[in-house]
């Protein structure tokens, strides 16, 4: 009788046994899978913030793309589209009164845009660069406000001698510029509103704002050299390019250094702003 016990009791302690071996796998596989998820979540989130948000000041500003396994951004070229916000609807154009937030810190003190734009003036930017002139006219009448900017910081010589930070060769084909820090983060120390979104497109010769979401634009801007259909409409187009569209394609060939992913880097053939001149009519 004891012999019969002691056997029900030595195989009730191996189930236990059988079952808390069951319990304790499974929980480890609950923890491999959460820890697997986890940094799955946290490489999409790099990915989709890494190539073409235009990120502010402490953060690489820059236009989306899709890509390759890679923005940002920030950023985003063999880079995955990045994830964007619905845009905020944008004033009537041409506007005739423009409002920059201050946002520090700023790569080079210039202060703020003037409030009041001319909102009736046509210009004409060149890009003065170590490989050639580009010559830009100026969307006016449809981005008001990112012109009288735009117009501002080149009076106050901001652009001069500075790099053009990014080039990218894959899912999107721009050349991105702007930074006096030539690391993709600086800004003017203010910030503005988003305009010309509605309908936006960026074939090749479009001119517009890298930002960091909605309503964040700087100072950083990039250049469209080949058609890049797959950027969404949340980049403010504020320019086409008349004259230069060759110096940023021979850029291009030469590619990029691939810093931030394939096709995403600096650009191999450097492209210095010397100064940027407005022409105003």
């Amino acid at each position: 009788m004891a012999g019969k016990k002691e056997r029900q009791r030595r195989l009730a302690r191996e189930r236990y046994q059988r079952r808390a071996a069951r319990q304790a796998e499974q929980y480890q596989r609950t923890r491999r899978w959460t820890a697997i998820g986890s940094v799955c979540v946290i490489v999409v989130g790099l990915a989709a913030g890494g190539f073409f948000l235009f990120r502010g000041p402490g953060q690489h500003a820059a236009a989306a793309t899709t890509a390759k396994p890679s923005a940002g951004a920030t950023p985003t070229t063999a880079i995955t589209p990045t994830p964007t916000p619905t845009p905020t609807p944008t004033q009537a154009e041409p506007a005739s009164h423009c409002t920059y937030t201050p946002n520090p810190p700023a790569a080079r003190k210039v202060g703020r845009p003037p409030a009041r734009p001319d909102d009736k003036a046509k210009y004409q930017a060149t890009i003065h660069t170590n490989r050639g002139d580009i010559v830009i006219n100026l969307r006016n009448s449809k981005a008001t406000c990112t012109v009288n900017s735009f117009v501002f910081l080149a009076a106050k010589h901001y652009f001069s001698n500075t790099h053009c930070h990014r080039l990218t060769t894959s899912g999107i084909f721009v050349l991105q510029c702007g930074d006096p820090t030539g690391t993709g983060t600086g800004g003017p120390g203010y910030k503005f509103d988003d305009e010309n979104l509605a309908g936006a497109k960026y074939p090749a010769r479009t001119v517009a704002m890298a930002n960091s979401g909605p309503n964040t634009n700087g100072s950083q801007f990039f250049l469209v050299y080949k058609n890049s259909a797959q950027l969404k409409p949340n980049y403010t187009p504020f320019g086409t390019i008349v004259s230069g569209l060759n110096i940023i394609q021979n850029v291009a060939k030469a590619g990029s250094d691939n810093a931030n992913g394939p096709g995403d880097g600096h650009p191999k053939e450097k492209v210095v702003i010397e100064s940027v001149t407005i022409k105003k009519t």
